[in-house]
């Protein structure tokens, strides 16, 4: 018809693909266009290939001649290295220095990418031993040239550069020890690997000449100097309080001898008692706690520090005794933790506390202590309980051990909380931290308690009241957070499942019987820093943590802000037993007056940008309260 539009229906050069249907003219002009591009690229490709045969270094060797391994070259190869990359191998597959997706060495990659011809098509004969041949469109067959893999000068080099035996300090050590033993509060960054030689046998001096102190290696300061700025940076009240009383050095004169962990925390601790004016000789009261390089820094410092992590029991004392028996030199104040330090003194130089104005004590286990020498009559000085202060119960006890539980487990057994059974012997302020993060992480968790009150909150937190010979069968982890003696006692660890994790959170390593375990029946096996498996003779093992010693400062890391709070409690009453008027404190122990636990959370306050409420006039009056504070009474329960 006339008015119908004529079909071309010549053909055309379509590609195949697109033969089934319409395209339009848009369409069929970028396919020409791709199709141009791409026969330009194809002889770009053939030039590249022509320049690859031109660079050849060898003729390839017959197939009677095995090849050569491009790790042991030949004396003709040695005199054809070359010192600059090939300009034409700039891919992972063809530049030996470029590493193909893994990080081996560019001598370990693929041979280099045959560059084959345009629009030809490649084919292996298997007569060849896999050589490699490309189709012509004409039918022939041409081989296609083999390229000998260049080995360069600095590539060699670097191989050769690369050890043979591994170090001490490098691939050694697992990953799960490593994460032990480096930068943590508990874990020291040196590897207890390196030096044999006990402190005692080494003659060290900082670089001032000085020499009075005990440690692993003084030349690690430099690493403990950026632990303790580390530290610095979370710990604002102690930095605040330097600030604020450096000027008027409330501590001048004073001797202060301490028995703490020596960490980084504690070293901020030292250091600011020393800018307010006091004079300091400090000892560790664990023998797996201290950080060897923090303890560099403090003696790099002038501090006269006898420590060093993994000491002996004879160690041990003789680290406390070298800071107590010094000639010339007589504490006068005592900060101790765990009741270790005092004992000494008291054991071995009464005559001592002739001059001591006051002891601060921090742990549950030293507090102990001084009670029972108060009521025997014979506590020689005023003593400061800081573990029963507000801001030392409710943060170092409770925040902290909620964190480092888990990080103390991980960190030495890799284990997975979810569904585990947990049993946690007391439910004090540790043991309510313990179980509130085990829960969290889907744990089943028992209590076991001897107060009807702890229990009570523990049923009323849902966690289940057992004994612990209810559920020793069954558990797969043990914690106690007692205080007490003999809590998992040998009758216990015999009944216990193969596996079963014991550890202890609370400052003695009395809670653990580990001493009933060192038997000849028994197999001792260390898997890795403080982990060791106890195998009984019949195949079951237990996992014992820290040989029963404090888990989270023995194994892993303790939150520096918590121990910011614990730290300037300590300078505080220091400070108040030091300044303090004679016959305001009588023999006897006392509690951080309420004014100065308020006063340590107050200087906390600002890292949160909190803003308190302040009372007005009529509502102090109403209340019966300075507008300042204390805002409770002493037996008031928070």
């Amino acid at each position: 018809m006339g008015g119908e539009i004529q079909r071309d229906t010549t053909t055309t050069t379509t590609p195949k693909l697109f033969r089934s249907g319409p395209v339009t003219s848009v369409r069929r002009l970028v396919i020409w266009v791709g199709k141009g591009l791409c026969e330009i690229v194809a002889m770009s490709v053939q030039v590249v290939a022509a320049k690859m045969a031109e660079v050849e270094i060898k003729d390839v060797p017959s197939k009677d001649v095995p090849p050569e391994s491009p790790l042991t070259p030949n004396s003709e190869e040695k005199g054809l290295v070359k010192n600059e990359p090939n300009p034409v191998a700039t891919s992972p597959l063809t530049d030996p220095t470029v590493k193909a997706g893994d990080q081996s060495p560019g001598f370990l990659t693929p041979n280099p990418v045959k560059m084959p011809q345009a629009s030809a098509m490649k084919r292996t004969d298997p007569q060849q031993n896999g050589g490699e041949a490309f189709v012509n469109r004409d039918g022939t067959v041409a081989e296609a040239p083999r390229m000998k893999k260049i080995q360069f000068a600095d590539q060699k080099q670097e191989f050769n550069k690369r050890p043979t035996k591994i170090g001490r300090r490098s691939l050694s050590r697992s990953i799960s020890q490593s994460s032990t033993d480096s930068y943590s509060s508990a874990a020291s960054y040196t590897d207890s690997s390196d030096d044999e030689t006990s402190p005692r046998d080494k003659q060290q001096k900082n670089s001032k000449g000085n020499g009075d102190f005990c440690i692993k290696n003084i030349k690690q300061a430099d690493f403990g100097r950026r632990e303790i700025e580390i530290a610095e940076q979370e710990m604002p009240a102690l930095m605040a309080l330097r600030k604020r009383a450096q000027g008027e050095k409330p501590l001048a004169g004073a001797k202060v001898v301490g028995c703490t962990h020596i960490t980084a925390q504690t070293a901020v601790l030292m250091e600011t008692l020393s800018a307010l004016g006091a004079q300091c000789r400090w000892a560790a009261c664990n023998i797996y706690s201290t950080q060897n390089e923090v303890a560099a820094a403090l003696a790099e410092g002038g501090f006269s520090v006898f420590a060093w992590k993994g000491e002996s029991e004879d160690d041990f004392w003789w680290c406390i005794d070298r800071c107590v028996n010094l000639e010339g030199w007589q504490p006068n104040m005592i900060l101790d933790d765990g009741g270790d330090l005092t004992h000494w003194i008291y054991k071995k130089y009464p005559n001592m506390f002739k001059k001591i104005k006051g002891i601060v004590e921090e742990s549950v286990t030293g507090v102990h202590r001084l009670y029972q020498l108060s009521k025997a009559g014979k506590l020689c000085v005023p003593a400061m309980n800081v573990n029963d202060s507000v801001t030392k119960q409710k943060f170092d006890n409770l925040y902290c051990c909620r964190e480092s539980i888990l990080d103390g487990l991980k960190r030495t057994t890799d284990v997975m909380f979810g569904g585990k059974q947990v049993v946690v012997c007391g439910y004090g302020e540790v043991g309510k931290g313990c179980c509130a993060a085990l829960k969290a992480m889907g744990s089943i968790v028992y209590v076991t308690e001897i107060d009807p009150i702890c229990a009570l909150q523990a049923c009323m937190d849902g966690f289940r009241l057992v004994k612990l010979n209810e559920v020793i069968r069954q558990v797969d982890i043990v914690i106690t957070c007692t205080g007490n003696k003999n809590v998992v006692v040998r009758e216990y660890l015999d009944r216990m499942k193969n596996g079963c994790i014991v550890c202890n959170m609370g400052h003695s390593n009395t809670e653990i019987d580990v001493a009933s375990l060192r038997t000849p029946e028994l197999t001792w096996e260390r898997v890795r820093s403080q982990v060791d498996h106890v195998i009984w003779p019949d195949g079951k093992r237990i996992v014992l943590l820290a040989e029963g010693r404090l888990l989270n400062l023995s194994c892993s890391t303790v939150p520096t802000f918590v121990l910011s709070i614990t730290a300037t409690t300590q300078a505080l009453a220091l400070i108040e037993l030091y300044n303090a008027p004679e016959g305001r404190y009588k023999q006897d122990v006392y509690l951080l007056p309420k004014k100065m636990d308020e006063y340590v959370a107050s200087l906390h306050l600002p890292t949160f940008d909190a803003h308190l409420t302040e009372l007005s006039d009529e509502q102090a009056k109403y209340l019966g309260l300075n507008k300042n504070g204390p805002f409770k009474p002493n037996y008031y329960r928070y």
